[in-house]
């Protein structure tokens, strides 16, 4: 949750970038047509095919990624759910005056779960809240621990239950861990800079033209800023317009049920 791009930003640097490299083409394609009017684009056409698909790839990947990594988010979700919720269960083989505690601090626990992603993209709170869901954490396994050997408690207490709030407290720093999982920069700046180059042969190709196409120009570069908005939405979900809410529905719903 540290390194965060932000989206708007950077597809409006992306966006006028283009723009402007498509002038500089356009005004390099026309100073070469002047020089040679004759074979001025001549043998172009194959290396400007190889960077646009090169650059394609590069698209079709990073989205790709960036979905596969919200499935995973959403899987995560479903998994740390159930994981209270058959830890919230096996509370019943604890002896009868242990249970209205733990069963207090799971509400509050997982109330807890669920504010720390609804404070995002504060991330200062976001992290604040994380530390008070491990501390949270650390006192119902102290208390559980406790529990499972006082007189009362079934006999496969210990058995039963640790395992199941061990998988508890792990999918937590599973989940925080997949909120770091990002392509590295480099991939990003990559992206940026075949987006000119490819912005620049563009403006070069068009110089043959008299006029300015508006409707190419504007299309190609609008289209291209909201792909790339659209691709860094979907790997810093939660900061932006995709959201993970009613996934975390289930959570809520779980939160009901212990009341």
């Amino acid at each position: 949750m540290d390194r965060v791009i932000s989206a708007p930003l950077f597809a409006a640097s992306w966006l006028v970038g283009m723009l402007v490299m498509m002038e500089i083409g356009r005004w390099a394609g026309l100073r070469r047509l002047a020089r040679d009017p004759a074979k001025g684009m001549a043998g172009l056409g194959a290396l400007e095919g190889a960077v646009f698909g090169l650059f394609g790839l590069l698209i079709a990947f990073t989205f790709s990624g960036a979905a596969s990594r919200v499935d995973v988010r959403r899987q995560l979700i479903a998994e740390e759910v159930n994981d209270i919720g058959t830890a919230y269960l096996r509370l019943d083989l604890l002896p009868a005056g242990a249970q209205p505690a733990l069963r207090a601090l799971f509400r509050d626990y997982v109330g807890s779960r669920l504010a720390v992603y609804r404070k995002l993209p504060d991330i200062g709170a976001a992290k604040e809240e994380l530390g008070r869901s491990e501390g949270l954490q650390s006192e119902i396994w102290t208390r559980a621990v406790a529990a499972t050997r006082e007189p009362g408690a079934h006999a496969d207490a210990a058995k039963l239950l640790i395992p199941s709030l061990n998988a508890m407290i792990d999918i937590t720093t599973t989940r925080t861990m997949a909120s770091y999982i990002h392509p590295p920069l480099i991939i990003y700046a990559l992206l940026f800079g075949l987006g000119l180059a490819c912005s620049l042969l563009a403006g070069f190709g068009m110089a043959e033209s008299t006029t300015r196409s508006w409707i190419h120009v504007l299309g190609f570069t609008m289209i291209m800023g909201l792909s790339l908005f659209v691709i860094l939405n979907l790997e810093y979900p939660l900061m932006g317009f995709v959201r993970l809410s009613e996934y975390d529905q289930v959570l809520v719903e779980l939160l009901g049920k212990m009341q």
